[in-house]
């Protein structure tokens, strides 16, 4: 009786335990021959002209290694035998993983898709105008992308499991009130998503562009759909909310170009002489790197009780040139008017009565 007893559970146990191993063998099978065509096409991807060959393989790889034995196995799933319940529950974690391996594929292809249109603008360029846009663009494109990949895959996943199908009937049918009561609680958050949305078709930012946000000087390092990101030029950063760019006014130093026009300002005696620091002026240009021989120029615009106001004007490649020539600038012409013109520096003047004199008042003029 004990060996009848051992026979029948042996019996009882063969048919899930063979099906176990045909299964996992068709597995290993599919991986191999996975990684088989893998080497074979990264071979071909290597010696292919096709520039987006060699990254379409590298993204690819992963989700391929996983796909392909998952295909195979649910081909060879009718073929064994197996309990119903356990060919269900296997047949819907076979669904699941492929669920998200499929999402996994396609998230990469986003990936390749960016990457093959950015391999062909260099963003470190001085004039990256263009650059500059397209980068915008597709980083925004490729958030809202992957975010609607994971919204998708999890909800396929969700619908695999029958209550959460009945829930889901359920909900449709008061989709009415439901909308209502979702569209009043994210009613800032949908706002900040098309104001993403609207920033990357419009682009009134792009990243690397140079702005002026809450007084503070910085590039524009990231562009998300609810935020971004400001890298002031002493490092710190300035986390913006996205919609700040639709709602106020800011300042955008490359909107158009890169090139600026810088200006210094000095304030001198009205014995000054313009002309020689207009020449000086020229000559510092000329002898500077960061100025690119564009715009230049040297006026007085302002005259004052005290002193005159004398702008020197000067075009650069981009800001940080433009700053840098700036303080350049600044600093020689000081330096000229004190080593030439000393005693044209400000001066407060004051009339001075002699107490015991009744003669002519004289004015004294102190340096």
């Amino acid at each position: 009786m004990r060996l009848d007893l051992l026979f029948s559970q042996i019996n009882r146990w063969w048919a899930p335990i063979e099906a176990a191993g045909i299964l996992a063998l068709v597995g290993i099978v599919g991986r191999v021959v996975a990684g088989f065509l893998l080497r074979y096409l990264s071979r071909w991807a290597r010696r292919s002209s096709f520039d987006a060959a060699a990254l379409l393989f590298g993204r690819w790889a992963g989700p391929a290694r996983l796909i392909v034995p998952l295909l195979l196995v649910m081909v060879a799933m009718p073929g064994v035998r197996l309990p119903p319940e356990a060919d269900s529950m296997l047949k819907q974690v076979l669904g699941l993983v492929l669920i998200g391996a499929l999402a996994w594929f396609a998230a990469s292809s986003v990936y390749v898709f960016r990457d093959v249109v950015l391999s062909k603008y260099d963003i470190t360029q001085k004039d990256n105008l263009k650059a500059r846009a397209i980068y915008t663009q597709l980083q925004v494109i490729e958030r809202i992308a992957v975010f609607l990949i994971i919204v998708i895959a999890a909800s396929s996943m969700l619908m695999t499991f029958d209550k959460v199908r009945q829930v889901g009937v359920s909900i449709l049918a008061s989709a009415g009130i439901v909308g209502i009561i979702i569209g009043f609680a994210a009613q800032k958050s949908i706002g900040t998503l098309f104001a993403g949305i609207q920033i990357a078709l419009t682009q009134p930012i792009r990243i690397d562009d140079v702005v002026i946000v809450e007084k503070e000087w910085g590039r524009v390092e990231e562009i998300t759909l609810t935020y971004v990101v400001i890298k002031i030029w002493d490092l710190r950063r300035l986390i913006v909310p996205i919609t700040y760019f639709i709602d106020k006014s800011f300042q955008d130093w490359t909107r158009v170009s890169a090139d600026l026009l810088g200006t210094v300002f000095l304030y001198a005696d009205y014995s000054l002489p313009v002309e020689p620091v207009r020449e000086e002026l020229h000559r510092i240009l000329k002898a500077s790197a960061r100025w690119d021989g564009k715009v230049w120029g040297l006026q007085v615009t302002d005259a004052r009780e005290r002193a005159i106001e004398v702008r020197a004007l000067m075009s650069a490649a981009d800001s940080s040139a433009a700053w840098d020539l700036r303080c350049e600038v600044r600093e020689k012409l000081l330096g000229f008017i004190q080593a030439e013109y000393p005693e044209c520096l400000p001066k407060v003047r004051a009339e001075v009565r002699e107490p015991e004199a009744s003669g002519p008042r004289r004015a004294v003029g102190n340096p």
